[in-house]
């Protein structure tokens, strides 16, 4: 088969059958006699700790496919944009100068756009921040009730209205993301988003960062399906460790306040082990709900990109495979 192009992105929202597929065609394309590797940028996908509640691929499933960036990063150094993109952009540049097909694979949308389309300045890691406006931030966070994060969301109300109507009022991440861009730069992370979207940094076609040719295929199942989907992985999860999984990281003196443990099924799990509750039907209702908020974010940022090809994940791989070799 001739090859049009020489970069492809596989992206959608979590638990979406992206992963089987970015194995199932890169086995494809080598057993074409073609040279493919897949490439995460699904973020908790880094961690080596973290197996059951990221629904991380087994060493079976990814036999004969070498994978970058599964398992090689300790949640007790957490990973951003930034660090991503300088450790993936000389990888990537390596495999299609041999000729080697690159995969990218994963639902984190910002750290795909980060690396198409360069960095932004609320990408920059905070090393770079101002020490003093890095204190005003850490008081806020002292002041914060992550059970409700009354301070964080107070603090926008005042400052970034805008940012706070798109942001839930449980997701603690994304608020104190916007916070701490008004901290640091006196300035609304919502502007700074209306400023980007002027750029169209959603056209991924358009690179800035890297000199390739994307083929962008979306994964996205139907609606119910995919409900169900979620929340059977969630009740797989449970049933397959997920609560000895967290129980065995904080035996192991992980802090509990890790950014990596505050993602979602291990922010959940924690605080029912925390709470002494027996109550697993619970607890699989809260991370159910968390992760239906997490797609219904991810299918919002996805929305956005251009151009992309549609993939249903619930029809035959085989035909997902072969309309993928046409699209090549």
């Amino acid at each position: 088969m001739t090859q049009s192009k020489n970069l492809i992105n596989i992206f959608g929202p979590t638990a979406s059958g992206k992963t089987k597929l970015s194995i199932e065609l890169a086995k494809s394309l080598i057993s074409k006699g073609l040279k493919a590797e897949v490439i995460n940028f699904d973020s908790l996908l880094f961690y080596k700790e973290l197996n059951i509640g990221t629904a991380k691929p087994t060493q079976h499933e990814m036999e004969g496919v070498r994978h970058h960036f599964v398992g090689t990063q300790s949640i007790s150094s957490p990973i951003n944009s930034s660090h991503f993109v300088s450790i993936s952009k000389p990888i990537i540049a390596q495999l299609i100068t041999e000729g080697t097909l690159p995969i990218l694979v994963g639902g984190s949308g910002f750290y795909l756009r980060a690396l198409l389309k360069g960095m932004y300045s609320s990408d920059e890691p905070r090393e770079k921040t101002n020490k003093l406006e890095n204190i005003k931030f850490a008081e806020i966070l002292d002041k914060n009730d992550k059970a409700n994060n009354e301070e964080l969301i107070n603090f926008l109300k005042k400052n970034d209205p805008e940012s706070l109507e798109n942001i839930h009022q449980n997701d603690f991440y994304r608020l104190s993301r916007a916070v701490e861009y008004f901290t640091i730069n006196n300035k609304k992370l919502s502007l700074q988003k209306k400023e980007l979207d002027a750029k169209n940094p959603y056209n991924f076609e358009e690179n800035l960062s890297l000199n390739v040719s994307p083929l962008n295929l979306y994964t996205f199942p139907e609606k119910n399906a995919h409900l169900e989907i979620i929340l059977n992985r969630t009740k797989d999860m449970i049933k397959n460790g997920l609560i000895e999984e967290v129980k065995d990281l904080l035996a192991q003196g992980f802090d509990k306040t890790l950014k990596p443990l505050n993602s979602i099924g291990y922010k959940e799990t924690i605080n029912f082990i925390f709470s002494k509750s027996e109550n697993k039907d619970e607890l699989i209702e809260k991370i159910n709900i968390s992760t239906r908020q997490l797609a219904k974010s991810q299918k919002t940022f996805f929305k956005k990109v251009t151009p992309k090809t549609m993939i249903d994940p619930l029809e035959d791989i085989n035909k997902n495979i072969e309309k993928i070799f046409t699209l090549l």
